[in-house]
């Protein structure tokens, strides 16, 4: 089928074309007569269909896709008018694709598409057009002109020689499709343009697509004229949003369309935050709307209301309480310390029954690695409560307890209140870990910040600086732990009950280390399967002379280096080696690093043992009395502190009036020298005043004293005997070093 030539009629020519034509699918662009532009081909159809055309008098035909997104369309989907372009110039890529230059000569009607092996080809054939003129014409021809010129001034893209060239043309159809090609517009809208054959129906369409362009584009111009005169040269950064602003005023929405703030007000209204905090959140939601997305200070307020929703204002853990296995728990985590097991048993009892904490704040007080953190872990499990540890040791900063004024740059709340954040329960078991480290300086003393939150008379209203808002911590188990009362603040130590935890005695470290840390230890270092395990006598050795400790945390460690030895020997060996016995334990961990003190002398005149308490236990004490000629000059050495020195000298004079028989002139001619051994260790205390008085009889009576009793007690100058403190570490000590009596204070026999 063919469709018969035809001839395009030019200013200075008639062009004689061929009725079928290659035809170039166009992604939206509507190329129009006496338009010269440039055409990228890629598509493989495409570039056969321009190699065609060279061939063929470089005449094709071009139209336009309905949709772009189509690589090889078919009849009906392109547009049934085109128009006849000329190819001016062809550079090839090294990618194999064309880039074009093509000029357009004349509108034509796509008749029929035919699918050729290589292209798509064409039967068009020319648009008869309807050129006539009239006064009409006339007046739309000049309204396009002037319309046009504001379309240039405003339209930054288009060049003034645009303008110059269009004014210039005589030929109103030829401007005509000359504005209609730098419009910019959508293809459906050009491609109108380009199918009317009326010459004056044609010239009304650009007239209103002019109109519409110039009334978006004077919008466009206000928009940023109120941009730029809102802009200052610090808020430089925040152009696109206020430009975005504008847009949004001038089409009338006054609502943010992210929905930022919708949300924190649905949230706020969704929690269980009490009425200040409610009035809080909605005030800096307000402020929050008024202010740019973009500032420091949108920032903040976004932080301050995110840390308010995370709070868990009314969320709380559900108690199990059940004192039986409270007790089966505890007893599972910790041997020994019936005292402080039954206290707290005790303690949730009551809080059981009552469904108060009755205002009582526990501290455990004792030495290290003897449990105190363990046991809030486990009084937290057994009630079904979530666990919260604070270190307090070395904070000496208000803010920490307190939080930070927002005011500050990187403020944010106190360890309190984000504790509680985390924990995500308004009713944890909150241990205050090391109270007695804490210090202070000139920004605060955190000790007096912590007077209000253990106060329960107070901590019903909790106010952090961060917040500024009350928050109620009556419901929270506080537990805090020390190694001593000394450093802590009397006002403080006042909201406490004070439970003592003493040192694991020698059996009872003994029991510990044979049922919780070897078995520990085994598991964890892979040699569970170890048969051979550790012997009782191996345990033995290490607390005697690998450990000094009160708790058993390096007797662990110790018993841990074992295990890693063991392991080291199954992984080269491929097998385990046997038990662990005492003579053993130098083998795996070298010489040993303490020495077991024992009495191993004979009765002497003027020696008797004594008996300290130290933080890691008991130790004895040999104390030694001489007298020398001299001046009746008293000399005290052995590294003592005041207090022992002092007890030295109440000893002496209670000795001189118990021996009456040695004269004056004895005390004038000799000196007395009392010393207690191992001098690099500071000494202090009155409880081995009895035990100088004895030495001191010792010598002025020349009476040795048997080296198998040990003694302990402060003593008087009428020669009473007080009690003392750490009479079980004592005792263990002293029979650990083989004395077989112990003289005591008679107020301590129910020790």
């Amino acid at each position: 089928m063919n469709t018969p030539d035809f001839i395009i009629e030019r200013e200075d020519e008639d062009i004689l074309l061929p009725g079928r034509l290659p035809l170039l699918p166009l992604r939206d662009v509507v190329v129009f007569p006496y338009m010269v532009t440039p055409l990228l081909v890629g598509r493989s159809r495409s570039v056969a269909a321009v190699e065609s055309a060279m061939e063929q008098g470089k005449y094709l035909c071009v139209a336009a896709q309905l949709e772009a997104d189509i690589d090889d369309p078919a009849e009906d989907e392109i547009y049934s008018h085109g128009t006849v372009v000329r190819v001016l110039q062809i550079i090839r890529t090294p990618d194999e694709t064309l880039k074009i230059l093509v000029e357009g000569m004349a509108r034509v009607h796509l008749d029929h598409v035919l699918v050729q092996e290589t292209h798509h080809e064409v039967l068009a054939r020319p648009v008869r057009e309807d050129v006539r003129t009239d006064t009409e014409t006339e007046a739309l021809g000049r309204s396009i002109k002037e319309r046009f010129k504001e379309y240039v001034r405003l339209n930054k893209r288009l060049p003034d020689e645009v303008l110059l060239s269009v004014l210039n043309m005589d030929e109103i159809g030829r401007m005509a499709d000359s504005i209609s090609a730098y419009i910019v517009g959508k293809v459906p809208v050009k491609q109108e343009l380009l199918s009317e054959p009326c010459l004056k129906e044609r010239l009304r369409r650009i007239n209103h697509v002019l109109a519409g362009e110039l009334e978006i584009m004077q919008v466009e111009l206000k928009i940023d004229q109120e941009v730029q005169s809102a802009l200052h040269k610090n808020q430089r950064d925040f152009y696109l949003n206020e430009q975005l602003r504008a847009i949004r005023k001038e089409l009338g929405y006054t609502q943010d369309e992210d929905g930022e703030i919708e949300e924190y007000s649905r949230k706020v209204d969704e929690s269980a935050m009490n009425a200040e905090a409610t009035e809080i959140a909605r005030r800096e939601i307000a402020r929050l709307d008024r202010m740019s997305p973009m500032s420091p200070e949108a920032s903040v307020v976004r932080t301050y209301l995110d840390t308010l929703l995370s709070l868990p204002w009314k969320k709380k853990s559900r108690d199990r309480i059940d004192t039986v296995k409270v007790r089966a728990r505890l007893d599972a985590d910790h041997y020994g310390l019936e005292k402080v097991k039954e206290r707290i048993l005790e303690f949730l009892a009551v809080y059981r029954l009552t469904k108060t904490m009755q205002g009582t704040i526990l501290c455990l007080v004792g030495p290290p690695g003897v449990g105190k953190t363990s046991l809030g872990r486990s009084i937290a499990e057994s009630m079904n409560r979530k666990f919260v540890r604070i270190s307090l040791g070395g904070v000496h900063d208000e803010a920490e307890i307190r939080g930070h004024r927002r005011t500050y740059i990187g403020s944010k709340p106190g360890r309190i209140i984000e504790s509680l954040r985390k924990a995500g329960t308004r009713n944890p078991v909150f241990l205050l870990d090391e109270i007695d480290k804490m210090g202070n300086d000139f920004r605060g003393d955190p000790a007096s910040a912590l007077l209000e939150v253990l106060d329960p008379e107070q901590n019903s209203a909790f106010s952090d600086h961060y917040l500024e808002v009350d928050f109620d911590l009556s419901n929270v188990m506080f537990i805090t732990t020390a190694n001593s009362l000394h450093t802590i603040p009397p006002a403080l130590e006042d909201r406490m009950e004070i439970i003592r935890i003493p040192g694991y005695l020698e059996h009872e470290k003994l029991q510990i280390a044979e049922h919780f840390l070897a078995p520990r230890q085994m598991a964890r270092h892979g040699v569970k399967g170890w048969e051979g395990g550790f012997k009782k006598s191996a345990f033995q050795e290490l607390i005697d002379h690998y450990t000094r400790e009160a708790g058993v945390r390096n007797l662990e460690r110790e018993i841990a280096g074992i295990c890693r030895k063991v392991a080291k020997i199954k992984s080269e060996k491929d097998k385990f080696p046997g038990a662990v016995t005492a003579a053993g334990v130098q083998k795996y961990l070298g010489t040993p690093k303490f020495r077991r003190r024992l009495v191993e002398r004979e009765p002497e005149i003027g020696v008797v043992v004594g008996l300290a308490w130290t933080m890691s236990g008991g130790e004895i004490l040999e104390i030694e009395v001489a007298a020398v000629p001299g001046s009746g000059k008293v000399t005290i050495t052995g590294n003592l502190k005041d207090v022992m020195k002092e007890s030295a000298e109440t000893a002496l004079s209670y000795a001189r009036g118990l021996c009456r028989e040695m004269s004056g002139d004895w005390f004038q001619e000799n000196q007395v020298h009392i010393h207690v051994p191992e001098g690099g260790i500071p000494k202090d205390g009155p409880s081995a005043g009895i035990a100088m008085a004895t030495a001191m009889v010792s010598l002025l009576r020349g009476v040795p004293v048997r080296k198998d009793v040990a003694m302990t007690g402060e003593v008087t100058l009428r020669g009473h005997v007080l009690p003392i403190g750490g009479l079980p570490e004592k005792a263990v000590a002293a029979l650990r070093s083989g004395c077989k009596h112990l003289v005591i204070p008679a107020d301590n026999e129910r020790d």
